[in-house]
């Protein structure tokens, strides 16, 4: 199993360093991982810091964007030039701790073993920001929850662990990471939220916009709601395997142990 640690960064050149530094740490006693951070055509000098960092990290690989698209958009270039199944989501600004993932993996696998859990998204439990922003994304939380029965409290938590073939079939929207939990509950997969830490930015400003999120959110939240409403799931009684015709050509064209035709005898006048 490899893990893909993705994180989408616009002009976080002053958090990535420590930020790597602690995925590095952590995830040392994991196993097969990389880390691919999506440079989303950053102004400052994340390029080159990312650059310097990948010298001494080898699980580190860098995708750039040639202009800013956005955090949906980012992550899903990340996970499109990701090789794990699983896959781990963190913000660029530091705030995410990356001590939290090996238990959101380790619940992950253990989950799937009984039911059919395709992501484990994080809650912040004391979230370190200012207190407009605490009580706007509290509204918004309630809101979003009521509408879409997704059950989970924290949906703009930049910290989630899921499947990588769960995202890979989901309809695809700028601003879809607000909405990942549900997209995965109207794909018949089950979310488990897991409480997780919070830390302030260090450095750097936020490229929060509450007046513009909430505008813009407001359409995405309809748009998802539709397609909630839209989707049915089959449940399906049987499935008969795939007849490979390959398989049967394969044996015919590398098994040499018995010749293929017999000999052929020829009456001569």
């Amino acid at each position: 199993m490899v893990l893909s640690v993705v994180i989408p960064a616009h002009d976080e050149a002053g958090n990535l360093p420590y930020l790597l530094h602690e995925i590095r740490k952590v995830l040392s006693y994991v196993g097969a991982y990389e880390v691919v951070v999506v440079d989303d055509g950053s102004s400052d000098s994340t390029q080159s810091v990312l650059d310097d960092i990948q010298a001494d990290f080898p699980q580190l690989r860098i995708v750039r964007h040639a202009s800013s698209c956005g955090q949906s958009t980012a992550l899903m270039t990340g996970i499109d030039a990701a090789t794990g199944d699983i896959i781990a989501t963190l913000d660029g600004d530091g705030q995410n701790d990356p001590a939290d993932i090996p238990g959101m993996v380790d619940l992950l696998l253990q989950s799937r073993r009984t039911d059919d859990v395709q992501m484990i998204a994080g809650v912040r439990s004391k979230r370190r920001d200012s207190r407009w922003r605490l009580v706007s994304s509290r509204i918004a939380n309630g809101v979003r929850s009521r509408i879409l029965h997704d059950e989970t409290p924290d949906s703009g938590c930049g910290i989630k662990v899921f499947l990588k073939q769960a995202f890979e079939i989901m309809p695809r929207f700028n601003h879809m990471h607000r909405f990942l939990p549900a997209l995965i509950v109207r794909g018949g997969g089950k979310v488990i939220s897991y409480p997780v830490h919070h830390r302030p930015r260090v450095h750097g400003q936020s490229h929060y916009d509450t007046v513009r999120r909430l505008m813009v959110g407001i359409v995405d939240l309809m748009g998802v709601a539709w397609l909630l409403r839209r989707n049915r799931l089959p449940n399906v009684e049987r499935m008969d395997p795939v007849h490979d015709e390959r398989t049967n050509l394969d044996s015919i064209r590398f098994d040499r142990t018995a010749p293929v035709h017999s000999p052929v005898r020829r009456a001569v006048a």
